[in-house]
């Protein structure tokens, strides 16, 4: 089963947060930080066939995206977010 994002929509899946620092400590769960970045799952249509827009994202691409931004979603144990394309904030490179 897929989603398939629909108007203004892309649906991303949370980059999984460091569970250890740089010098090799490990972090319990409650003093991790929430990431704020993700990948792109999928593009709506409408968003592919806007030219500005596709040329700047596309599937694959880690993301960073506003805080309270989106819908979560649950299928299949997997988790996603559909978020509208004004809520990504910038691309990783």
């Amino acid at each position: 089963m897929q989603i398939k994002p629909i108007g203004d929509r892309l649906v991303i899946k949370k980059v999984e947060a460091e569970k250890t620092t740089a010098s090799g400590i490990v972090l319990p769960e409650s003093a991790q930080e929430k990431p704020q970045y993700a990948e792109i799952v999928a593009i709506s249509s409408d968003i592919e066939n806007d030219e500005k827009k596709k040329a700047s994202l596309k599937v694959g691409d880690r993301v960073i995206y506003s805080q309270y931004a989106g819908t979560d979603v649950k299928l299949e144990d997997k988790d996603y977010i559909v978020v509208k394309y004004t809520d990504i904030l910038a691309v990783i490179e």
